[in-house]
């Protein structure tokens, strides 16, 4: 009786002693080859994590907006099936190159890239154009549920998320970071002052901020102020950390190279990424108010009359200083906004609020 075959032309490779096969597949063949029916298994007895369907929406969204130029990478997937590989040009020693021929009752497992499936198998509803296209599949030679599993742990044991840095210096989608890659170029006050890889800095780093950091302030400066262009968000920008910068006079003295950037950073809390953030905050309500920065001057020059140093614990400890290490929590932000609007006279936000509430509340049990 024939055994009907799938035939995938081919690169054979070798890793650890054993056979591996590359090749490309059509999107369109992607969701029938590579079928997900684990859902519904005890999670000891899966080669895979559970499909995560918020993850899904995304990564659809991503290919969606963008389907000239969206990348993934290639799935990794084990074939439980006695397949044959048929070199090009004959079976001469070393040929890498041929047919890799996989019985059609033999199954697919995938160690690396369901939500990637999940996600091309939806827009090719929506967009089924993009069905011709094709993605790259490393398949390996199934050995079992044990080897499966070790497979998907040995996959993202190293597996390491690029730093939000990074990802704001390389992405040339999003429009505010385009902002902010310029003004951290253009700006004195942080120019060769900023790590744009990491996202923390080094005790003796001799940078001041982070990319992200400030990033992160650019959100919340530029949140509900309506439609802006890349030009003028970078005029505001630049104008609002000029005015900023003019009340904390370490920043200077760190760019004049009278204080070092690991001194400040320990001695004051104005450079890390929390009150940055909370910067951000107060400058979107100004912003909001009055989008003219010489209107800024009556609120923002009050800051440099708050003492920012560590040591001032009865301020900061339990807002932007937790068991005397600077917290990034959500709650802390609010707090440490709170702190500011308060010594510039502003009224607080509604969450501010509330965690300013909360905040004396446990304070006084």
């Amino acid at each position: 009786m024939a055994t009907y075959e799938y035939a995938f032309p081919a690169i054979r490779g070798v890793q650890a002693g054993r056979v591996f096969f590359v090749s490309m597949c059509p999107l369109k063949l992607l969701p029938k080859l590579f079928v997900w029916v684990d859902d519904d298994l005890p999670v000891e007895l899966r080669a895979q994590r559970t499909l995560n369907k918020g993850r899904v929406p995304e990564m659809v969204r991503y290919i969606e907006d963008n389907p000239t130029s969206y990348t993934f990478s290639a799935i990794t997937a084990s074939v439980d099936a006695q397949v044959t590989f048929s070199p090009y040009g004959g079976a001469e020693h070393g040929a890498v190159n041929g047919v890799l021929r996989v019985p059609m009752d033999g199954r697919f497992i995938i160690n690396d890239g369901q939500h990637r499936r999940a996600a091309i198998e939806q827009v090719l509803k929506s967009n089924p154009a993009l069905g011709d296209e094709t993605i790259a599949v490393v398949f390996f030679i199934d050995k079992g549920l044990d080897r499966c599993q070790q497979m998907f742990a040995d996959l993202n044991r190293h597996a390491v998320r690029a730093s939000k840095s990074l990802g704001v210096l390389y992405d040339h989608r999003d429009p505010l970071a385009a902002v902010t890659r310029e003004v951290v170029s253009k700006s004195p006050v942080f120019r060769t002052f900023v790590e744009m890889e990491a996202t923390s800095l080094p005790k003796a780093s001799r940078r001041l901020f982070t990319l992200s950091a400030i990033h992160g302030a650019h959100e919340e400066l530029f949140k509900g102020v309506g439609t802006l262009d890349h030009a003028r968000m970078t005029e505001l920008a630049l104008a609002f950390w000029e005015r900023i910068d003019s009340q904390f006079p370490e920043w200077r003295e760190v760019r004049h190279r009278q204080m070092r950037s690991p001194d400040v950073r320990s001695d004051f809390i104005h450079s890390h990424g929390i009150v940055l953030t909370a910067l951000g905050r107060i400058g979107n309500r100004l912003l909001r108010e009055n989008p003219d920065p010489a209107s800024w001057a009556i609120d923002i020059d009050k800051l440099g009359s708050l003492d920012w140093s560590r040591t001032n614990s009865r301020l900061w400890e339990g807002r932007a200083i937790v068991g005397g290490r600077v917290s990034k929590a959500t709650s802390n932000v609010m707090l440490t906004t709170a702190a500011i609007r308060a010594h510039l006279g502003m009224a607080l936000e509604p969450d501010e609020q509330r965690a300013e509430d909360a905040y004396r509340k446990e304070r006084r049990t």
